[in-house]
């Protein structure tokens, strides 16, 4: 587990970021980003996760953002 504190203006702004760093690391093999979520400095047992993560009947997982609406899609597909 690696905590990495970075100053945004909200939440979305959060997820944003959270994701443009997953996905940099995606080719890295530690890297899981299912399981990448984002709190506040003060409330870190709130976590709001970052990617849907549903698995896919192909065995992938759905590359979304959470709580999306719609169709799950693997992470490689628009």
């Amino acid at each position: 587990m690696i905590h990495l504190p970075v100053a945004v203006a909200d939440l979305a702004g959060a997820l944003d970021l959270a994701r443009t760093l997953a996905r940099s690391l995606a080719s890295t093999p530690q890297v899981d980003l299912g399981g990448t979520t984002v709190s506040t400095e003060d409330a870190q047992h709130v976590r709001h996760w970052v990617f849907c993560d549903r698995l896919l009947p192909d065995r992938r997982r759905c590359g979304r953002h959470a709580d999306h609406v719609g169709a799950c899609l693997p992470d490689d597909d628009p």
